[in-house]
């Protein structure tokens, strides 16, 4: 499978606005879009802390 080119985006575009209707799509594209932020503020919370060196090493 290749990258979608300029007419497969116009076809899938105009496939979602049949489905849903010009009015359903922003808030469609603003809930997407606060997904996305919660996923990515997720994402950089769940990175592990870095570790701490010991101040004295046991001998």
């Amino acid at each position: 499978m290749g990258r979608l080119g300029l007419t497969e985006i116009l076809v899938i575009v105009g496939i979602v606005i049949l489905l849903f209707g010009g009015k359903k799509i922003p808030e469609l594209m603003k809930g997407l879009g606060s997904g996305i932020k919660e996923f990515k503020n997720a994402a950089k919370d769940d990175q592990p802390a870095p570790v701490k060196k010991e101040e004295e090493e046991v001998k």
